[in-house]
């Protein structure tokens, strides 16, 4: 036997979990969602030059502004005396019509027509009945036609055909009357402002004008501004400064130039002191070796003799390493490598240590870099290769913007989260690559700065042949 109880809403919602409701994406969300893509429309379809930005900022508020102008004049000042002329007009008609009315019984109506001529400046013609003619089709945009339409719809109320495209200075209006025709020819300006479209070539010429006199102020001051950031960029890549820079501009301009130029020469002197203090260091450690190495040849010769020429060589190569790394080549001159050339020499030195190396150029193989720097970084990444791999690949690519070069080999690879390590000085990856015991880990170092201070970097992934690729990128 059952009870039936009432059920408990709070025991069913202690017993049964409650579903979350369904997800509601709000208007705020969605709001915010369009106006990003609004922003990242505009923004790809805008220029990214100072100057054409610039223009924009001066030519579109003075577009905006004379279509508000534009559109004023038309709608109000051109559109009202139109209307008030057309009514004018339409009310001469409209008498001449009351005057034909009055005296329905006149035979002749060569007195209307005379004082239609001479008093209102209209040719009328009292013809007989006869169908109005099949309505000509309506111009796009022509105000006159649709105000004279409606002012002799509201003041005569008869049927009529108007044409206000055939010949320019007149306006034919033709109403049928019960017994006649009625054929008017107006004079097109007691209709219509016909002149009201000198405002409007004014008003573009003088936009024009004024609009040529802003682009050739606007160029001078935007010039210096271009003329420091080619400066500033052909420094990054080592190259002179362009003969025809100077101070000039605005303040703001002379300020900034004047700073680029002290820091530019600051940077120079103690690339040159730096240089200098180097260029000491090694003549004196260059010393002591050589005297290291005339003493060792006095010694016998022995196991132990052996081992210290050893280690007076690698302490000789370590010296070079250390010292190239951090002189750099920022002293050398920009000039034309031939990268076919290059890539042969580097072909015959892998076939004399028995190894085999592929090349191939897309493009002019002659490039303006610093040939001795670049021919160094290349060479890294190529014994970099040879060092751990059998078969290597050199490719370049050369447009009109880049300049790619890329060494492949098939060796053990290194992994994608150690791929930056490598790049710091006197880091090397023991289980990704064997030790060199003549290595001090500054190869791939001297690569990317040498790569970085022509203005492009070194990436490191993934070869086709299986092991690690180096892509060179720098601009053309």
């Amino acid at each position: 036997m059952s009870i039936d109880r009432p059920i408990d809403p709070a025991a069913l919602a202690e017993t049964e979990p409650l579903l979350p409701p369904p997800p509601r994406r709000g208007v705020v969300p969605l709001l915010r969602g369009l106006s990003r893509h609004a922003r990242r429309f505009v923004s790809r379809r805008t220029p990214k030059g100072l100057y054409a930005r610039s223009l924009i900022i001066i030519i579109a508020p003075m577009v905006l502004l004379q279509s508000v102008v534009a559109f004023v004049f038309m709608e109000r000042h051109w559109q009202t005396v139109t209307q008030r002329l057309s009514a004018a007009v339409v009310q001469d008609i409209a008498a001449v019509i009351d005057m034909i009315d009055t005296f329905p019984d006149t035979a002749d109506y060569a007195q209307v027509s005379r004082i239609a001529r001479e008093r209102l400046k209209l040719n009328v013609l009292v013809l007989p009945p006869e169908p109005l003619p099949a309505p000509a089709p309506k111009p796009f945009f022509n105000i006159l036609d649709g105000i004279l339409s409606e002012e002799i719809t509201r003041q005569i109320n008869r049927p009529f055909w108007i044409d206000t495209l055939g010949e320019s200075r007149i306006v034919e209006i033709r109403i049928q009357l019960p017994n006649h025709m009625l054929r008017i020819f107006a004079p097109r300006n007691s209709a219509y402002a016909s002149n009201s479209h000198i405002f409007l070539v004014w008003m573009v010429g003088t936009s024009l004008v004024l609009i040529l006199i802003a682009i050739l102020f606007l160029r001078n001051q935007i010039r210096p501004i271009q003329k420091l950031a080619q400066a500033a960029e052909g420094f990054g890549r080592g190259q002179p400064m362009p003969p025809d820079f100077r101070v000039r501009g605005a303040s703001e301009v002379r300020r900034a130039s004047l700073a680029f130029i002290q820091m530019r020469d600051r940077i120079e002197r103690q690339i040159e002191q730096r240089t200098q203090m180097l260029n000491g260091v090694s003549h004196d450690l260059r010393t002591v070796l050589t005297r290291f190495r005339l003493q060792l040849a006095l010694l016998e010769e022995n196991e132990d003799r052996r081992e210290l020429e050893q280690d007076v060589d690698e302490m000789g190569r370590m010296l070079e390493g250390y010292l190239a790394f951090a002189k750099g080549e920022g002293g050398e001159e920009v000039g034309e490598l031939d990268l076919e050339r290059v890539f042969a020499r580097f072909e015959s030195e892998a076939a004399l240590k028995g190894r085999r190396i592929e090349s191939d150029v897309i493009g002019d193989p002659r490039v303006s870099v610093r040939p001795d720097a670049f021919v160094r970084c290349l060479g890294n990444l190529v014994a970099n290769a040879l060092r751990h791999g059998s078969a290597v690949r050199l490719a370049a690519r050369h447009d009109d913007r880049w300049l790619s070069v890329s060494v492949e080999d098939d060796g053990p690879g290194i992994e994608a989260a150690q791929r930056e390590d490598v790049f710091k000085p006197f880091v090397r990856l023991d289980e990704a690559r064997n030790i060199d015991a003549g290595g001090t880990g500054l190869g791939l170092a001297i690569a990317r700065d040498v790569a970085r201070s022509h203005g492009g970097d070194i990436l490191l992934s993934e070869s086709s042949l299986g092991g690690l690729k180096a892509l060179v990128r720098i601009p053309a």
